[in-house]
């Protein structure tokens, strides 16, 4: 006859196995900007590596030259390319349960109950708390370096490795709101910043906001009901629209962790969130441990939030 333990095991591998990857389905449901990411192909599946590493190009060829006839040309080498360095960082969840527990729930109909509850708990946490980690400054111990991270209120920062006060081609964007608590400008200063972060065709696509911006740019746009025809609205993401990116705020102002209202506006291009193929919330064998009369099936994720055009933020 199997043990309790065993058969809490069995139930709860065999429920992990069909609901592990909602961690991934439901963090692009909840978070729009791992929803835009996931849409745009940018979340990617690395084998492995000391850490992850992303060429830049960071400056023009310097040879381009207009010349006539038997003038000298410009040979000399052009140093145009270096790397930006991201560390991984790893997160975990388990589903547990003591054997005081599994005891009690003997019964099929009650087993399946309390391996479902735990499973949904388990998904639930993960999923809220990822998301606030993808706004993060990564300032809490072993946090991803998210939006706070990568793109911030002066451009300044070490980002991937590389001091944006040194080099300040690496900077992000940054436009700070005229007025006092007012936004009576937000429509200039919203311009002010798009044309900062434009360059041709390579075009802010996301701008995420706390509430009272989003409040104060939808009191401007009211007369005219400006709201997203696109995937966001479709979602569920209440969104609107500042000429071709959607607009949208985040549902928890908290997982804004540094201080004042603001937006960012996002070029998903140049953003990736990279996981580790055997940690992407995977489910890892069970643990018994040797002091406890309990069962623990762990889940991984194993990735980091980086960006390879911190001037196009």
């Amino acid at each position: 006859m199997a043990s309790p333990n065993a058969t809490f095991t069995e139930m709860v591998t065999t429920t992990l196995r069909h609901t592990v990857t909602s961690v991934a389905d439901n963090n692009s449901k909840n978070n729009a900007l791992v929803n835009r990411l996931k849409k745009k192909g940018q979340i990617e599946t690395v084998s492995g590596g000391y850490e992850l590493q992303y060429p830049l190009d960071y400056g023009g060829n310097g040879t381009y030259q207009r010349f006539d006839g038997y003038d000298p040309l410009n040979v000399s080498a052009s140093d145009t390319l270096t790397s930006a360095k991201y560390d991984w960082a790893q997160v975990a969840i388990h589903v547990t349960a003591s054997g005081k527990e599994i005891k009690m729930n003997s019964g099929k109909e009650a087993m399946i109950k309390l391996v479902k509850e735990r499973v949904k708990s388990a998904m639930r946490t993960a999923t809220n708390n990822f998301s606030t980690d993808v706004y993060s400054s990564g300032a809490l111990t072993n946090q991803i370096g998210g939006l706070g991270a990568l793109v911030t209120a002066d451009g300044t920062g070490t980002v991937g490795g590389i001091v944006s006060g040194t080099y300040t081609w690496w900077k992000n964007q940054f436009e700070e709101m005229g007025g006092t608590n007012t936004y009576a400008t937000i429509s200039a200063d919203m311009n002010r910043l798009w044309l900062k972060t434009a360059r041709g065709n390579d075009k802010t696509d996301l701008i995420v906001s706390t509430h009272d911006l989003y409040a104060a740019y939808e009191a401007v746009l009211q007369a005219n009901q400006r709201y997203a025809q696109s995937d966001m609205a479709s979602l569920g993401f209440e969104a609107l629209k500042y000429k071709s990116a959607d607009v949208i705020f985040d549902s928890n102002d908290d997982n804004f962790t540094t201080t004042g209202e603001k937006m960012y506006f996002i070029n998903s291009d140049y953003l990736k969130l990279v996981q580790h193929s055997d940690a992407q919330w995977t489910q890892d064998d069970q643990k018994v441990p040797t002091n406890q009369d309990a069962v623990i099936i762990p889940i991984y994720w194993m990735g980091q939030l980086i960006c390879n055009n911190r001037a196009r933020q």
